[in-house]
């Protein structure tokens, strides 16, 4: 690959530059919340993840115990998946990066969220013995390098030095590493930022491989290094897929992006055998996610000549995400469903004597695995899944994660749980798991439960101290379903209980509330007139001390709350396409005049969820406006796999994307203290690898039609809650 610029792919440092420049004379100082604050949002299931990436021989012994063979490639910090055994060709440039006195047992490339962010490292792993496979635990492995291979998005006062971004699918090839970023803004609303980068490992440097005005996911760099495969929708864009991208396999030249053709009518996740043999997976129109091969025939000046696709994986389970063997084309990995288990394994297919070979399943029979890939002289199979409590360090479960913010003086976190909210004093916060509703010092200590049935949403008295609203009864319910609001005293538990108050009766799914500044009215949504609209009631005695209705009209208006200055009530509705599951956001006065729109994610977008900034100037929200930014089927379940967090100016100007990931980003708010940007424990250790799978991949009824609940129901009713 050289090093020479392409006019059309220009480093991305300049453009970050010239962004940042442009936008610095007329909104970086609207951006600036006027004191200290914190964001905290919630990620559906990301604190069970714990992922980390193992390795098994090929083929596994058949005279040994399985469980002894695994071994663990990866530290045990944060998550970490998404693995590459990198290529011979690129061993000199590896040693000279991790300054290593001799070559290691394994090189690996990995995906890691730790530090707040999302990066690629390189790890040089040595195993000592002369049985290197017979090595479980990363506590028998007597030395590591690590080497952070892109910048972590440490902000600079000024400029954005290194961009926050989502990073994943790597591969090094010779002195380059491939890999999805989306650290570039489209600019259009409901587009992904997902674009493929190489970045020259020695300099830094780093030219932009997918055109402007594409997404580009799941690069696969060819065994020459000559060509990259992707998996892209190319200019029609996402049409809100969440379970199967709607994406064809494209190709080009890996040194400059040039020579871009389509290869492949639908199909994601390509992986090279060799030059010319390409596999990938599609779900068929039998319903079944299936493993395909495409055989590029190649004109005398290496265009693409013509493709002969076939299937290779038979119907009867779900096999996806190959993993092409190079040196012994034989086999392919593949990530399996099969209708007799409830969990995600790997396996080898042999495409010769149509075969399958199990190879996690032996190991970890009740644990997912995921996304596999192979050794360049194919002895060993990587794969990650969640390492529990196996690995002897003392459990990493966060009760608030720190992620890096792009915002200056506001820190960011992720909780471990939903709906949170803080204490005017910044002291404590409220939030929602499936056991009940909470509270927690900021520290994480003091946790209790405040209510144990079902609730959503939580918001705090800024007036009486130690009350806090929420609702109780089930959330995705029709407007007639028993929800109701209530407030709870926290510091109200003499005899060791915290008493609630049922503010609305009959029970016609009210909730969202959220107190005015003057403590002396709610504003929540009830569906009693057949319309989830919104309605302002007394804050003391509820309903029944006085209410009013806010909004009224055949749609939905939902997800409220009051600014500080008492002004404003920001809120989702779907009033412009009623029941199309299409939110955007809104404000209106208290008195039903002033409505106004603040964003709307696009034709049949999503933008839910808004939270006034301590000082009512800007607004926190979850939308889909960045789209998807990985192919769904290479994650567990998300509901909304294209949930992001994002700021807006109260008057409707500047949006600005806080979270990169490819997970669902929802429920955010926006306390009145700047916290610290450390991880905070909570008082007990939580859970590990208690998420799902796929919920469309567990479903083997009706193949040949929409598998599971399709991909807009549960999207529609999450929006409108």
């Amino acid at each position: 690959m050289k090093s020479t610029t392409n006019p059309h792919n220009l480093c991305f440092f300049t453009i970050a530059l010239l962004q940042t420049l442009l936008s610095s004379s007329t909104t970086a100082h609207l951006d600036t919340p006027s004191w200290s604050t914190s964001i905290i949002f919630a990620t559906f299931g990301r604190s069970n993840y714990a992922f980390d990436i193992y390795a098994l021989p090929i083929p596994v012994p058949q005279t040994q115990n399985p469980t002894e063979l695994e071994f663990q490639l990866t530290d045990g910090h944060s998550v970490n998946y998404n693995g590459h055994f990198p290529s011979p060709s690129s061993t000199s440039s590896l040693l000279s990066l991790s300054k290593t006195p001799s070559p290691p047992s394994v090189h690996l490339i990995y995906v890691t969220e730790r530090n707040g962010s999302t990066s690629i490292y390189l790890d040089a792993v040595y195993l000592d013995g002369p049985d290197r496979t017979r090595k479980r635990s990363i506590l028998q492995i007597p030395a590591r390098v690590q080497v952070p291979l892109l910048s972590d998005g440490q902000i600079d006062s000024k400029f954005e030095v290194g961009p926050i971004s989502m990073k994943d699918r790597p591969s090094v090839v010779g002195d380059y590493l491939v890999y999805v970023s989306t650290h570039e803004n489209t600019g259009v609303a409901r587009t992904s930022w997902a674009a493929v980068y190489s970045t020259e490992l020695r300099t830094g440097l780093t030219r932009r491989l997918t055109p402007y005005g594409v997404a580009d996911f799941s690069p696969a760099v060819s065994p020459s290094g000559v060509l990259t495969a992707v998996a892209s929708s190319g200019e029609r864009g996402w049409k809100g897929e969440v379970e199967e991208l709607d994406t064809d396999i494209y190709v080009f030249r890996t040194e400059d992006g040039s020579g871009r053709v389509k290869v492949v009518e639908h199909g994601g996740w390509p992986s090279w055998a060799d030059e010319s043999t390409l596999y990938f997976h599609r779900r068929g129109d039998d319903g079944w996610w299936s493993v395909y091969r495409a055989i590029i025939v190649k004109s005398w000046e290496n265009n693409v000549d013509s493709v002969v696709t076939q299937r290779v994986t038979p119907p009867g389970l779900h096999a996806f995400t190959p993993a092409a063997s190079v040196a012994n084309k034989s086999f392919i990995a593949v990530a399996t469903r099969r209708p007799s288990s409830e969990f995600r394994h790997i396996e080898l297919y042999d495409v010769v004597s149509n075969e399958f070979v199990e190879i996690t399943r032996p190991v970890s029979p009740q644990t997912h695995h995921y996304n596999p890939f192979i050794s360049p002289d194919s002895t060993r199979i990587g794969y990650h899944r969640c390492r529990g409590g196996n690995n002897g360090r003392e459990s990493n479960h966060l009760l608030l994660e720190n992620i890096q913010s792009p915002l200056p003086e506001t820190s960011l976190f992720r909780i471990d749980g939903s709906f949170p909210s803080v204490s005017p004093d910044g002291n404590r916060i409220a939030f929602v798991k499936l056991s009940g509703l909470y509270v927690v010092n900021r520290d994480g200590s003091g946790l209790r439960q405040l209510y144990p049935g079902t609730t959503f949403s939580t918001a705090w008295d800024p007036i009486r101290k130690g009350v806090v609203y929420s609702n109780v009864g089930p959330s995705f319910a029709t407007e007639s379903t028993k929800v109701d609001v209530i407030s709870i005293n926290v510091d109200d538990d003499d005899d060791g209980e915290s008493h609630y108050k049922m503010l609305t009766t009959g029970g016609e799914n009210n909730a969202f509330p959220s107190p005015s500044p003057d403590g002396k009215w709610v504003v929540f949504r009830s569906g009693r007139l057949g319309h989830k609209n919104l309605y302002i009631m007394d804050a003391v005695e509820g309903e029944k001390g006085g209410m009013h209705q806010l909004t009224k009209g055949p749609w939905t208006d939902t997800m409220c709350n009051w600014s500080p200055n008492g002004d404003w009530i920001a809120f989702a509705s779907d009033r412009e396409n009623p029941g199309s599951g299409s939110y955007g956001l809104f404000m209106i006065h208290p008195n039903g005049t002033g409505l106004k729109k603040l964003v709307q994610s696009g034709w049949g977008g999503r933008t839910n969820h808004p939270w006034f900034s301590p000082d009512g100037k800007n607004i926190v929200f979850t939308s889909d406006y960045a789209a998807v930014s990985a192919e769904p089927i290479s994650n567990p379940h998300h509901y909304q796999p294209y949930g992001n967090i994002f700021t807006i100016r109260s008057d409707g100007s500047g949006i600005k994307r806080l979270t990169h990931s490819s997970f669902e980003d929802g429920t955010p708010t926006w306390g009145p203290t700047f916290m610290s940007p450390v991880d905070v424990r909570g008082p007990t250790d939580g859970p590990q690898c208690s998420f799902d799978d796929c919920h469309w991949l567990g479903n083997f009824s009706n193949r040949g039609s929409e598998i599971g609940f399709g991909p807009s129901v549960l999207a529609n009713a999450q929006c409108g809650l």
